[in-house]
């Protein structure tokens, strides 16, 4: 018998690895309990919740996570329309210029994000639209279509034609094919594309950066307490409820589509 284990030294290498990542997190919760309130030192002198009542009472606060809130919502939202119709086009059907429509889709994500705001910003300037929260929310659709895409292409791809074939021969309309066929097929693809993307779009910084104006979501609010700092354990309690947001979906994302290979028709 063979020893499937890795190597203890490729072992002690990933664990270092997942502390370096992770470390940091752990002293932002950390600091969000410190009694002190102008310095980062180390062990907190004490504990406290005070911190989180600061926070809970500050409009600031909440007028940026609401804002964050509903540009996440409504860019999630006009990814999942975009970034179906795209990938159902994509993966079905056969043309020229495919794959140049394929890279271009994806392109927004490879790019670096301040490329896309700035070009996002002239486009803005030159078709003298002022920025809004519309604004905001189609900077950060141009990345959250991508991993909508991304996602339910590849459950298209292994989804069989047979299946809908078979369900138009029984006299299913287009509508009734998608409904009770394609959808639940592909739908915890989509909703775990639609998580990623409102993981993405709440802590988005650079895009929005060139596409608020005088805007401020809480990644932003964020950024702007670092530089001028006030009360600096409140700003490490809404880090945490920044890593509380982005992480949850993303851990539900990863529940749904571990289970993406077993698809009705794939294998047929």
């Amino acid at each position: 018998m063979t020893d499937s284990r890795s190597p203890l030294s490729l072992r002690l290498a990933a664990g270092a690895g997942l502390v370096f990542l992770h470390l940091p997190l752990l002293f932002i919760i950390l600091y969000a309990f410190t009694t002190e309130e102008n310095s980062y030192e180390f062990p907190p002198p004490g504990y406290t919740l005070k911190w989180f009542g600061v926070a809970w009472n500050r409009p600031d606060v909440w007028n940026a996570l609401s804002l964050s809130f509903r540009v996440a919502l409504m860019s999630t939202a006009v990814a999942l329309v975009l970034g179906t119709l795209a990938a159902a086009a994509l993966s079905r059907t056969r043309f020229f210029g495919r794959e140049a429509i394929s890279l271009l889709l994806i392109l927004p994500i490879a790019l670096p994000g301040i490329i896309t705001g700035i070009a996002l910003r002239s486009a803005f300037h030159q078709a003298d639209i002022p920025f809004s929260y519309w604004t905001i929310v189609l900077g950060h659709a141009t990345f959250c279509i991508v991993v909508v895409y991304n996602n339910a292409v590849a459950r298209f791809r292994r989804l069989s034609p047979s299946l809908m074939e078979a369900s138009m021969d029984l006299g299913a309309d287009g509508f009734q094919t998608f409904r009770y066929v394609v959808l639940p097929a592909i739908g915890t693809a989509l909703l775990a594309g639609g998580m990623l993307a409102f993981a993405l779009s709440f802590d988005e910084v650079i895009v929005t950066t060139f596409t608020a104006g005088q805007q401020q979501t809480l990644p932003i609010w964020l950024y702007d307490q670092l530089i001028r700092p006030r009360q600096r354990p409140v700003t490490n309690v809404v880090a945490v409820i920044v890593i509380l947001v982005t992480a949850l979906p993303i851990l539900a994302a990863y529940y749904f589509t571990r289970e993406g290979e077993n698809i009705a028709g794939s294998g047929k």
